[in-house]
């Protein structure tokens, strides 16, 4: 059991991340990641999500029939976007603001749909629940530092207004890395979010790549 979620975290942080591995969620990727503000808080939201609607998904399993599962699994994801969005309008209500529109997009994610049907709907509740929280925690990695890469190199600041967006206790983590006028403008511009995503993308293969080797060689010379 224990190797079970011990793969299920490594699958949602690494293996299988929804951004860097899967290419899934895109448009948010895209799109809020300005700022690692901005991503953290998207990621989050969608971690939240995620999470809550695989335990229902799991739960009701065996009285969801296959012919009707998808829209049963679109009517969940729905209503927790609901939920979360109602709850961040009430408690988060700037970053409500900038996230606009994509909160309620959450629905159309292919990221939680695609884990509801190919884990929650097979598997136990406690297991569904954490695939659903560290997928969702891997998305927000991805998304989080995408917008850092962009907003240090497009603004020369991090985690820039966390404390107006999440809350005074987030004032710690604002930082002014370098001038604003040494930032590269098409960085906070949409061609950055491509750029950035893609050269993740390819550090991430590369480093699979090098551990794959690294596996290779320690068993051949184990066999030696």
């Amino acid at each position: 059991m224990t190797t079970q979620y011990k793969t299920i975290v490594k699958d949602g942080l690494w293996d299988n991340n929804g951004v860097l591995a899967m290419l899934l969620g895109m448009c948010p990727a895209m799109a809020m990641t300005t700022s690692a503000t901005n991503g953290l808080g998207m990621g989050l939201a969608t971690a939240a999500v995620m999470a809550a609607s695989s335990l229902l998904v799991s739960t009701f399993r065996s009285r969801i029939t296959q012919e009707v599962r998808i829209p049963v699994y679109i009517l969940i994801v729905a209503a927790m976007v609901t939920l979360v969005d109602l709850c961040m309008n009430a408690w988060m209500h700037e970053l409500y603001k900038v996230l606009g529109l994509f909160i309620p997009l959450i629905v159309s994610n292919c990221l939680p749909l695609a884990r509801l049907e190919a884990f929650a709907a097979k598997e136990p509740v406690l297991p569904s629940l954490m695939d659903g929280m560290f997928m969702g925690l891997g998305f927000t990695v991805a998304l989080t530092i995408i917008g850092a890469v962009r907003e240090i190199t497009g603004a020369g600041t991090l985690f820039a207004d966390a404390s107006l967006l999440l809350g005074p206790a987030f004032k710690f983590m604002e930082m002014q890395l370098m001038s604003p006028d040494k930032g590269v403008l098409m960085m906070i511009l949409p061609p950055g979010g491509f750029l950035v995503t893609g050269l993740l993308v390819v550090v991430k293969r590369m480093i699979d790549v090098r551990a794959g080797k690294a596996i290779q060689m320690g068993g051949a010379h184990s066999a030696a």
